[in-house]
């Protein structure tokens, strides 16, 4: 057995084995493009496979070895690839800038951290693994592009043919002399190794005199701004000062750029990741730094805890009760696996989780609520009451205690509402029931939440909360 082999062998221990077979026709069979960088919710939507147990078996191959595991900064603009990490520990706060949209932004990892999976070179060498060597337009499409711009494949070599003035190969240390003729149109010197970027706003009459323009590419200092120029010839000198090769080339900013850069596809988010259950169990000491606070504009917490469990240890006993205890945890961590979300931590009887959206924490309450019924009914018992408390909002993903954490007026809030249930119902708030899906879900199971005003602990004004009956 080769090594490779022994890796796929290693992976089908832990990971779903239709997942496991997908992703071995992929690395055995599929183009080197496919390989660089994969969008794991279009492998979920092309292999048919579920979403999450395709995450979770990427997860897995990451781990052994398969692939690389990669956290790129995205510009929520052109969505291209600012900066790459190979661990969220060296994800920076902010000074992440992109020279073709001409701005700068804060990492957030909501939307803007890709999460990507790249073959090992190990196990297969691609040509994105020496990049230096790809022709522009695959560079800009598998290096500079985040997976989650969609290209036409059709449509691509023609709209490159209208996009492009001129583009060349610059080697480290020389120079060269381009000659091209500009259009009435705003254009750009984009140089996507150094990402760097010129614009020539073209405009007024034609001219036939030869106009002159000079590019520098130092790495450090990068050409910016806007030059006038009028439509006509151009002299552009453009020299590589940097110890790699550049490939500067003049792009037409019209409606084929537009086009070519327009359509955009869901991705695998570093949120997402962060919410995910096998991420949290595999990777426990890899998420962030002690001193690291990622913001996150959006997450939904859910909290659960047993009512009056004290009092149940004295009444069945402590065997009892403790068995009873540990089969109400085994289903709540099997519900939130199941409904896409991750524990965050357990502390005595409580479980506190996460889920990207809130009709996912609804969903799992909702089950949950089911699951103490059921187990109830199979003791002959009233024993198990569960609190369960939603909320969603910003906060700060943080590391605690030797792991990943949250913090912020969003996980207190969502703790405080855990703590109003008296009996075996949910507590959300505004935030939750006023999504779409949630608001649906309560429609169709003939559910009329119950509107109040609530003073939590530690928050100065009142909240309106919902109790789900």
């Amino acid at each position: 057995m080769s090594e490779v082999q022994a890796l796929f062998s290693v992976l089908r221990q832990s990971a779903d084995p239709l997942v496991a077979d997908e992703i071995q026709r992929l690395v055995e069979t599929g183009a080197d493009r496919d390989l660089n960088r994969i969008n794991l919710l279009d492998f979920s939507k092309n292999t048919g496979l579920p979403e999450e147990s395709v995450i979770s078996g990427f997860l897995h191959a990451a781990r052994v070895g398969l692939f690389d595991l990669n956290w790129n900064v995205l510009c929520p603009g052109c969505s291209g690839v600012l900066d790459s990490h190979s661990t969220l520990k060296s994800l920076r706060h902010d000074d992440y800038n992109c020279a073709l949209c001409a701005a700068g932004y804060e990492a957030s990892v909501d939307e803007g951290v890709e999460v990507a999976f790249t073959v090992s070179p190990r196990v297969r060498r691609i040509a994105a693994h020496d990049p230096n060597r790809l022709p522009f337009w695959e560079y800009a499409r598998q290096i500079f592009w985040s997976s989650g711009v969609e290209i036409d494949d059709e449509a691509f070599p023609r709209l490159i043919e209208e996009v492009t003035l001129e583009a060349i190969e610059l080697p480290p240390g020389e120079k060269a002399l381009l000659s091209l003729q500009l259009p009435a149109q705003f254009c750009i010197v984009f140089e996507p190794v150094t990402h760097t970027a010129l614009f020539l706003d073209v405009s007024g009459e034609p001219t036939r005199e030869r106009q002159q323009l000079s590019v520098i590419y130092t790495g450090k200092d990068a050409p910016t701004g806007t030059i006038p120029m009028r439509p006509g010839p151009l002299r552009l000198s453009v020299e590589n000062q940097v110890g790699v090769r550049v490939l500067p080339s003049v792009w037409i900013a019209g409606d084929a750029l537009h086009e070519l850069l327009g359509k955009r596809k869901p991705i695998l988010t570093a949120k997402r990741i962060l919410t995910n259950q096998t991420f949290r169990d595999i990777y426990k000491a890899d998420n962030l730094t002690i001193d690291q606070r990622l913001k996150i504009t959006s997450l939904t917490f859910l909290f659960t805890d047993l009512k009056g469990s004290t009092a149940l240890y004295e009444r069945v006993g402590d065997l009892a009760a403790f068995d009873l205890v540990r089969a109400h945890f085994h289903a709540l961590l099997d519900i939130i696996s199941e409904s896409a979300g991750a524990v965050v931590k357990t502390i005595g009887d409580a479980v506190m989780a996460t889920f990207v959206r809130p009709e996912q924490a609804f969903a799992a309450a909702l089950r949950m609520r089911e699951a103490m019924d059921a187990l109830n009914e199979a003791r002959g018992t009233t024993d198990l009451v569960l609190k369960i408390g939603i909320h969603e909002g910003p906060c700060l993903a943080v590391m605690l205690n030797e792991r990943q954490d949250y913090f912020g007026q969003t996980v207190n809030i969502a703790s405080r509402v855990q703590g109003l249930s008296v009996s075996q119902a949910i507590h959300i708030t505004g935030p939750v029931i006023e999504t779409p899906e949630v608001a649906d879900m309560l429609s169709k199971a003939s559910i009329a939440p119950i509107r109040k005003h609530a003073a939590l602990r530690g928050i100065t004004d009142k909240v309106v909360v919902y109790e789900i009956p």
